[in-house]
């Protein structure tokens, strides 16, 4: 499979900064920036979903039916075969290319695959009965019924499906909001292409090219051209891009390499069309937008059921935590008054999910005329800011414990990069300016602890080696997350808090 690793990338264009986008971006992008955006729905979350859904009507269909029609006591035969049909027949409905959102919207030709599987299905049990002599144990009666009622129950489903799926369509909720990087006669092909297979599921916002010109006109087949592909990171941050379709030619390695230099850094799946490649792959090299071939440059970190997996974790840690740890928090709070004048609360602004400001709290652990809502000014050993009980509560990050209130609110992760106060300075440097790639630390959403973490990266970052070393921990943890991962960071956190402490202040 044809792969760029964008970290590769990196490497080969160490001169790029990766600060801040300031440009102004043109009135066009500023006009889709400001228009209202309609949630969307993930096409893989719709159809695990509808696919857990067929098994269950099928499965109570079966059992059901085995309740009025078989004496009962002969559970543990039938319910093992109604399992093993209905597992079954997910995979030959799955075979049969029947689970995708393009196949939800067809009539006709969804209900002859989801019947023609079904009956093969039955088929199968049918024939197995006899071959193993274990007819006269199953009821004729029974097997004739789900058989029928399955189908007609079936295809009331899809039916059902089918109108929710177009319904959604209808609504543009299930397009990726996409834009092409490229232009000229080759971003006009893809977008033909596009149109022709596609325009269900893709919602084109227009293109991004550094170059101008005949060569690249302002603009391609009704498409504006809204900047130049620095532009896009701005762009992308201000208002949501799901996909970028880059069209360049295989033989352009220099533009694409440095097109991935620059965007890698966004949480976006990045695409390359193949469709002007006279370079043939196996099929199996290639992913498809609509019937458009295209290799596969950059995946964004975490989506679809890893997304969803990743929400319930954190909500489930983040209300426990909350309970468990609630009398702690009421007696640091109560330490936090005592000691001294002020708010019990430190409320800072950070980066987070995309460069996206949010607001996390903190227990306050300086003196209150002492308090740097900015950072600019790193905490050190004996420092005079922070207070008795400060110093305790920052060693022990007890100071953290409210961000759990953050992770309920879906602005912070229990797992993930740390999030960094926005002026913060390693050896008088700003972190995004000593640091190549330190924003792509933000392709998911920061943490309350995190790898870089429970392997002695946090507390104090004087030096430009301790800000990289954070970083590359927090690439590292984007690139292998799962949720064992994440589970194996959460056991260790008290075992770091103990034993990998002495930067902490």
């Amino acid at each position: 499979m044809y792969r760029v690793d964008p970290k590769k990338a990196i490497e080969s264009h160490a001169s790029r900064q990766d600060t801040p986008n300031d440009a102004k971006l043109s009135d066009r992008a500023e006009q889709i920036i400001a228009s209202p955006v309609e949630r969307t729905y993930s096409g893989a979350v719709i159809a695990g979903i509808a696919q857990i859904a067929e098994a269950g009507i099928l499965a109570i269909l079966g059992y059901a039916i085995y309740l009025v029609y078989v004496e009962p006591g002969q559970e543990g035969f039938y319910v093992p075969i109604i399992l093993a049909s209905v597992l079954i027949t997910n995979i030959a409905l799955n075979a049969a290319r029947s689970h995708r959102i393009s196949a939800y919207r067809t009539k006709a030709s969804q209900m002859g695959r989801v019947i023609g599987a079904w009956s093969g299905v039955m088929l199968i049990l049918t024939a197995g009965l006899f071959l193993f002599k274990a007819g006269d144990m199953v009821s004729r009666v029974w097997l004739l019924s789900w058989f029928l009622t399955g189908a007609v129950a079936l295809v009331a489903y899809r039916l059902l499906l089918r109108g929710l799926v177009l319904r959604w369509t209808d609504q543009g909720r299930l397009k990726r909001r996409t834009v092409i990087v490229g232009g000229g006669d080759d971003a006009a092909l893809l977008i033909e292409r596009i149109k022709a297979s596609a325009d269900k599921d893709i919602n084109l916002l227009g293109l991004f090219d550094d170059r101008v010109g005949e060569r690249s006109p302002d603009m391609v087949s009704g498409y504006d051209k809204l900047g130049k592909v620095s532009e896009l990171i701005e762009f992308a941050r201000r208002t949501p891009v799901d996909l970028v379709i880059v069209s360049m030619p295989l033989s352009a390695e220099k533009r694409v390499l440095d097109m991935l230099t620059q965007l890698w850094v966004l949480p976006v799946d990045i695409r390359l069309s193949a469709h002007a490649s006279k370079l043939r792959f196996t099929e199996k090299a290639y992913s498809y937008v609509g019937d458009l071939p295209v290799l596969d440059m950059a995946d964004r970190p975490i989506s679809d059921w890893n997304l969803v997996f990743k929400w319930v974790f954190d909500k489930v840690v983040a209300a426990t935590a909350l309970i468990l740890l609630s009398p702690v928090m009421l007696v640091t709070a109560i330490a936090i008054k005592l000691e001294s004048k002020g708010p019990i609360f430190f409320m800072q602004n950070r980066h987070g999910f995309n460069n996206e400001l949010i607001r996390i709290y903190k227990f306050r652990s300086m003196r209150t005329d002492m308090l740097d809502a900015t950072a600019a000014k790193l905490v050190t050993k004996d420092d005079p800011r922070v207070t008795r009980v400060g110093k305790f509560i920052r060693r022990t990050s007890i100071d953290e414990l409210p961000q759990l209130i953050n992770v309920l609110k879906g602005e912070l992760s229990i797992v993930g990069p740390r999030p960094h106060a926005l002026h913060a300075k390693a050896a008088n440097q700003l972190y995004y300016e000593a640091v190549e790639g330190y924003f792509a630390r933000h392709r998911v959403k920061p943490g309350m602890t995190g790898w870089a973490q429970i392997n002695g990266w946090r507390g104090e970052t004087d030096t430009i080696d301790k800000i990289m070393q954070r970083v590359n921990h927090d690439l590292y943890y984007i690139e292998h997350w799962s949720i064992l991962f994440d589970l194996y960071i959460v056991a260790m956190t008290p075992v770091s808090l103990v034993s990998k402490n002495e930067n902490a202040y």
